[in-house]
């Protein structure tokens, strides 16, 4: 299995970690890109957590001209549209993988966030919502629902009343605030128990966001 995992940085926050979070970065970036924000969280000592920052493949992406960078699925166009499903579900599989390995090392998915800021975090919706044992949670940074259309037919039993942080910016240019208000109405709508945050920011992240996210990780891994 260790071969088949994605390249992936990993950052333990004590010797003994009983939780994990698997956090997806954003199109052109790396596992590099959230790293320094692990410290800047202050997590008590008490809780110790495995964060894993995969590396995406690197594909061409249609929106850049055909040009290949880091990404977990194509994307066509800006703003919604066609959706890449078969490179969603790819990196769906890639993330069910890094799940299985967690579990092999002693972090049952009850243990594991899957988390993510703009693609990465609708590769956390894809995998968290279909996922067929229960997790911890879903925190879904700057991003949308996508394939929204298969979610309530392919969603599994075990996580239909997932915890899921949800946080955007109001002047967000990359994925509007209406389109990820779009996919919490969706979301709600489902059932799930969903925590929203809006910022006055753009497609980026603050330190509101960042206190708020340590607040929601300590209640769904206490």
């Amino acid at each position: 299995m260790e071969n088949t995992l994605l390249e992936r940085i990993e950052v333990e926050t004590g010797p003994s970690p009983s939780a994990t979070v698997i956090w997806m970065h954003g199109l052109g970036a790396d596992g590099n890109d959230f790293e320094p924000i692990v410290p800047e969280l202050g997590l008590p000592a008490a809780l110790q957590v495995r964060f894993i920052f995969p590396h995406a493949p690197v594909r061409p992406v249609t929106l850049n001209m055909g040009m290949a960078m880091r990404a977990w699925y194509d994307i066509i166009e800006i703003g919604g549209g066609r959706e890449d499903g078969e490179g969603l579900r790819a990196s769906q599989a890639a993330v069910e993988a890094l799940i299985a390995a967690e579990a092999a090392r002693g972090i049952p998915p009850g243990r594991i966030v899957l988390a993510g800021f703009s693609q990465g975090g609708a590769v956390a919706f894809q995998a968290g919502l279909r996922h067929p044992e229960r997790l911890a949670g879903i925190m879904a940074l700057s991003t949308y629902l996508p394939l929204a259309g298969t979610v309530e037919d392919e969603r599994s039993a075990a996580n239909r009343d997932l915890p899921i942080f949800m946080a955007h910016g109001s002047v967000d240019p990359m994925i509007s605030i209406g389109r990820a208000q779009l996919s919490r109405k969706m979301l709600e709508a489902l059932g799930y128990p969903l925590e929203w945050h809006e910022y006055p920011m753009p497609h980026s992240v603050c330190p509101q966001e960042i206190a708020d996210i340590s607040g929601w990780l300590r209640k769904v891994l206490q």
